[in-house]
């Protein structure tokens, strides 16, 4: 089967998709990346999508017209993918962009989660089935819906009595640990804290650029060390996996008010504070959650925060003696991870097999996960 994996996360910086082919199921499921792009998201429309997610910015009529601008902007990155293939697509699998997560009840709100990016824009402008929603399936469960990816994960790259930790520096950091046993009830994962999130963040606010290219201007500043201390601080920390962050613990909001808190100290340090807070975050998981089980043979990094060089040397610093590698010096396409893990979902879902990993998410069952919406077009 060919399929067309989408991904657009919390860092909003771009989409992410895979054009893939697919066989198989579980432990015998074959796929090839056959092209991948990253399809640019344009300014307005990032723009309106971060008022959407904060509630003293949003409203209902932002979010009902950008499930559908944001599902034509998706429709319009799998034609440019698609256009030097001459190839009928079976499925596309879409993961939506997130507006709002919120794993934990509290006093006024269930857990909940809220993907938007319509797929019957996708379903109608590429004549074939979308699968979508997969967080809320295992949701309803019981469980965060988040993370997914380590389904894929534990199918595609267990080895046998190896311990390996797949690290994913989105918007967020996931982290999932393989423990050689190549059972799906023996999966930990869980999100670290912040990837890039806090960094582009105030990358933004500071220097007017989106992101740190390559980790340049951290490289220029120093730790700021009562900026550091009080971010490690941080409750999520010390929270217990399953569990799952995004935008509503470290993202503008929380920046801005660290910004004008240190306002009398240098942009760079700033920045070189929150890189290596990210770096921090990582390794605390690993001592807190991981080492006394079993420690890491190897850590692989992918996602954005792979291409910040300042960022991977202090985790590198941090971890030794555990080895850390990207995927690409793997042989692997770190960016087309997520788009093709959600290739693999949609796939299971299609088949009516289970996606989720109840240890990562903490759902009571394993699950099949998503919607479908059917090619409109098809008949009988």
């Amino acid at each position: 089967m060919y399929a067309v994996g989408l991904m657009s996360g919390t860092s909003l910086d771009g989409l992410d998709a895979a054009l893939c082919e697919i066989e198989g199921h579980g432990f015998d499921t074959r796929i090839t990346l056959l092209d991948f792009i990253t399809y640019p998201m344009p300014d307005v429309l990032r723009q309106r999508i971060r008022e959407a997610c904060f509630p003293s910015t949003s409203s209902v009529d932002l979010i009902c017209s950008l499930n559908f601008e944001i599902g034509q902007w998706m429709s319009e990155g799998v034609s440019m993918l698609m256009k030097d293939h001459d190839i009928k697509l079976d499925f596309i699998a879409s993961h939506g962009q997130t507006i709002y997560h919120q794993p934990f009840r509290d006093k006024t709100h269930v857990p909940s989660t809220l993907q938007i990016g319509e797929a019957a824009v996708l379903a109608y402008d590429h004549h074939c089935p979308v699968v979508s929603h997969f967080r809320v399936m295992d949701m309803a469960g019981g469980g965060q819906g988040a993370p997914l990816v380590p389904y894929s994960e534990l199918i595609l790259y267990s080895r046998p009595q190896r311990s390996i930790g797949l690290l994913n520096l989105g918007g967020i950091g996931n982290l999932t640990w393989l423990d050689g046993s190549m059972d799906r009830h023996h999966v930990l994962a869980f999100d670290t804290g912040p990837g890039n999130m806090m960094i582009n963040a105030a990358m933004t606010q500071l220097f007017s650029l989106p992101y740190d290219d390559e980790g340049r201007v951290a490289a220029k500043g120093k730790v700021i060390p009562a900026l550091f201390e009080s971010l490690c601080q941080h409750p999520y920390l010390s929270m217990q996996p399953p569990k799952s962050t995004g935008r509503e613990m470290f993202g503008e909001d929380l920046v801005t008010r660290l910004i004008q808190r240190y306002a009398d100290q240098r942009p760079e340090d700033i920045i070189r504070t929150l890189t290596e807070f990210t770096a921090f975050c990582v390794e605390d998981a690993i001592s807190r959650f991981l080492s006394a089980q079993r420690p890491l043979d190897e850590l692989i990094v992918g996602g954005g925060g792979v291409h910040n060089r300042t960022l991977m040397a202090a985790l590198k610093r941090r971890l030794a003696p555990t080895s850390v590698v990207s995927w690409e010096e793997k042989g692997l396409n770190s960016d087309a991870k997520e788009a093709m893990a959600f290739v693999i979902m949609g796939h299971e879902t299609l088949a009516g097999y289970p996606s989720n990993v109840p240890s990562a998410t903490g759902a009571q069952y394993p699950l099949i996960l998503g919607d479908i919406t059917p090619n409109p077009f098809q008949k009988g």
